[in-house]
Formats: structure tokens, sequence, C-alpha cells
């Protein structure tokens, strides 16, 4: 028989980012692009990227051993380990088994999750579930990618966007009146095409053919995924804070998915939130996927941006097209 539904929380965080970093100049030398071009229509200044060697699996592990030791926990004491990833370091076995091998965290289950950018808030309210049902007491949620490996350095439309990492979150079973209060998730598969790696699956297996069409790349409408993005977040965000009673005035900080700048301040603008209570660190990272909100969440912490009993919304967006938002009042 599962016991009673509890509160589950994040104890725990961690990142880890490779040293790397490509400036836009540098990237000015690569594709026919400017600084100037990308900081006004992305915010990105610069991004790093993994050194030839480091997986997907090498920096999630990073920022695993991170949140273990912030939370105070052994690796043994994991039940669940989980990884949203679109870059894994193979096909199978999945990279969470990779990193519980690595961590000595035997007992534990692992899985990877795919929700593309959104796979963290899909990661996250997976493993609280598993907590709230008494099934197990601690999971790793993992955000992690190398999506330089999938780059086109070619196409400036989306060289210029992203950027490698991996954050991370221990959870556990903490007092009802705090942890993670509400998650709503969505998909629309007939938008599949906006954001997409074509080739490498089963509908179009590595071929000679596929590599000479570039087809292992990432491919985007990017017009029609920022107007998508603009409207769905603040559906989420809305569904999500409904949930569990409060508004958005009722919000300490946001910390949205770094796809683009004017993407975060136009959600925030229409959340009523000034940028103030806004967590933003595209400007040096990039859009990391799903790596992007364990990363900002991790950084606006350990910079004394969240305190006990904050609101803290959490919002994404990705390839699917999926999208998610979670509200945690902090522990």
């Amino acid at each position: 028989m599962l016991a009673r539904v509890r509160r589950a929380g994040i104890l725990g965080l961690g990142a880890s980012i490779p040293e790397k970093v490509i400036t836009n100049f540098d990237l000015e030398k690569m594709v026919d692009t400017s600084d100037e071009w990308i900081r006004t229509r992305t915010g990105v200044r610069e991004r790093r990227v993994a050194p030839e060697g480091q997986t997907t699996s090498d920096l999630a592990l990073a920022a695993a051993r991170q949140a273990l030791a912030a939370a105070g926990l052994t690796a043994e004491r994991l039940d669940l380990i989980i990884v949203a990833t679109v870059t894994p370091d193979m096909p199978f076995p999945a990279t969470a088994c990779l990193v519980q091998e690595r961590l000595g965290a035997h007992r534990a289950a692992a899985f990877d999750l795919e929700a593309a950018c959104s796979g963290f808030v899909y990661a996250l309210t997976t493993g609280a579930q598993f907590i709230q049902a008494g099934v197990y007491d601690y999971v790793l949620v993992i955000g992690a990618e190398t999506l330089s490996r999938i780059v086109d350095w070619t196409d400036r439309s989306t060289c210029v966007l992203l950027g490698d990492g991996a954050g991370a979150v221990v959870l556990g079973p903490v007092p009802d009146d705090a942890g993670i209060l509400a998650a709503y998730l969505g998909a629309d598969g007939s938008g599949a095409d906006l954001l997409k790696q074509p080739a490498g699956g089963s509908l179009l297996p590595a071929s000679l053919e596929t590599v000479k069409r570039r087809l292992h790349f990432i491919q985007m409408q990017g017009r029609e995924v920022f107007r998508f993005a603009v409207n769905i977040m603040g559906d989420a965000a809305q569904k999500a804070l409904a949930q569990c009673g409060l508004t958005f005035a009722d919000v300490d900080l946001y910390v949205p998915h770094q796809a683009n700048y004017r993407i975060i301040e136009a959600s925030a603008k229409r959340f009523g939130l000034p940028m103030e209570k806004v967590m933003v660190n595209i400007d040096r990272y990039g859009n990391t996927s799903a790596a992007s909100i364990p990363v900002a969440l991790n950084e606006a912490f350990r910079a004394g941006r969240i305190k006990s009993g904050d609101i803290v919304l959490l919002v994404a967006f990705g390839g699917g097209l999926t999208w998610g938002a979670a509200v945690v009042k902090w522990v």
C-alpha cells in the first residue's frame, strides 16, 4: 500500500559549466553575423562549449555531486535518478545509468527523459510524484546537454543561441507547507517540425546521405517558435499558479527557460513582474536546453536571490512542442 501523499521539495542544487567560452566576436569569424546582431536579437554575449572528450554524462555527474553535497546526502541514499537531455552520450543505455554507476548510487533506479528544453520541468514533476506517493524518498533530477555536438556551426540562426552545461537538484520529503506546490505540463505534436534534429532515429537512420544533407544538426523555425513561446509560457504559468491558489503577485523569483532575452522580457511583462524578479543568465551561457532552468536556479540560489519561504516560478518551452511550469515554495 502506498503511503499518504506528502510534499516533495528541493534539498540541494548543483551545476557544471564547461570552461571553454565562445564569444559573439568568435562567431563573427565563423559565420556571417555580428556581436550587435546577436545581442539585440537574442541577448546572448557568449556561450560555453564542452571540449572534445567531455560528454553529457561528465557534466551531469559533476552537477550531481554538487547537489548531493549541498543536500548532505550520499549517493547510496538515492532511490531514483532522472536525466533530462536531448544529447545523451549514446542512444542507449540511458545517460542516467552512466551517472548512476559513476556516482556509486547502486540502489537507485535510473532513466532518461526527453522533452527538449522543457525536459527539466518534466523531470522535476515526474521525480516529485514518486516522493509524493511515498514510493521513493530521494530523487536526483538532472538537466544536462552538450548541444555543441548537434549544432550546425555554419547556420547562424541556431549556432549563435546554444551552449553546453548541466544542472541538478536533489528532491526529498519536506514539510507540507513547502516544496513543489503545483506543476503543469503540456505538448502539441502538430508543431514538431518547428524545432527538431531530423536524422539519427528510425525515420532517417544515419547514412552517408543524411550526413551530406546535414540532417543530424538542430533545425529551427525561429519566428514561429518565438510566437509560440511568448503565448504558451503565460498560459502554463497561470495554470500552475492557479492550482495552488497563487497569482503572479505572489511570485518572488521567476526562473524561465533561457532561450531568448526578448522572450524572457515579454513573458515577464505579461506577468506584470519587474525584471528585478527575473533570473537571467542567457547572456553568459546561451540556451542550454534542459540544463537551462537548473543552471539558472542554482546560480540564483547561490547568489542569495532565493530564501526560505520564497515562491519560485519555473517555466519552460521546447521542441515537441512541449511546455511546463512548476511553482516551488523554498524550504
